[in-house]
């Protein structure tokens, strides 16, 4: 079915903030953020978006299954001032998590440095290459344990930004995120109904002005 402009418009949106250079949303996991491949992949987040607001333009993504805050330039000079902010590694972005196995709870940021690939047999899924990957790192640091049902919650801090790179380091260190259908067991899986990742800080340099905005949304989790 080929859904209208009118039907985007009557779909759900959560709109955190929004001015004439810039839209900042709350995507619900299991939302994409850009059209995917064939009519039943047309729902979107941007579709969404340019429903109401039409200049609206696409920055950067989510996952997905990833929840939690995105912006979108309104008009192609704000697009981009924020594509270079991007680029310049002016934007902080900061993601919760629910992990499986119990990590040291401490103030401490450690790092994951793990050059990441393209898994070309298996795609979408991305896997840990040191011969040909290129640099990913993560900060991420244990804000709480859950004893009872053997889960840490963490923040994670992206400094690179490569597909699936969160889950993917969270994997290798030996905790694969809880919901995860791509990276974790099926145990790990069945722990819950969605993935639990969520972007909950997002900060960058207004397009106009060059004011740092931040925006925080707690998780659903």
């Amino acid at each position: 079915m080929i859904l209208s402009t009118e039907d985007f418009s009557a779909l759900p949106l959560e709109v955190v903030f929004t001015d004439d250079a810039i839209v900042v949303l709350n995507k619900p996991s299991g939302l994409l953020t850009v059209p995917g491949r064939g009519p039943e992949k047309a729902d979107c987040l941007s579709k969404r978006v340019q429903a109401r607001y039409p200049d609206a333009l696409i920055v950067h993504r989510l996952d997905r299954d990833t929840s939690g805050l995105v912006v979108m330039a309104r008009g192609l000079p704000a697009q981009r001032v924020l594509n270079l902010a991007f680029e310049q590694r002016r934007v902080d972005k900061r993601y919760t998590a629910v992990v499986t196995g119990l990590l040291a709870m401490d103030d401490q940021w450690h790092e994951i440095d793990l050059p990441m690939l393209v898994d070309w047999p298996n795609r979408p899924k991305r896997t840990i290459n040191f011969e040909e990957g290129q640099s990913a790192l993560t900060r991420w640091r244990c804000m709480a344990v859950d004893r009872a049902t053997n889960t840490s919650r963490v923040e994670l801090e992206p400094v690179t930004g490569r597909t699936h790179q969160l889950r993917v380091h969270m994997q290798a260190i030996g905790h694969p995120m809880v919901g995860d259908t791509l990276y974790a067991p099926p145990e790990v899986q069945a722990q819950a109904d969605r993935l639990l990742l969520h972007s909950g800080l997002l900060s960058f340099p207004h397009p106009v002005t060059g004011v740092v905005h931040e925006y925080t949304v707690a998780p659903a989790f």
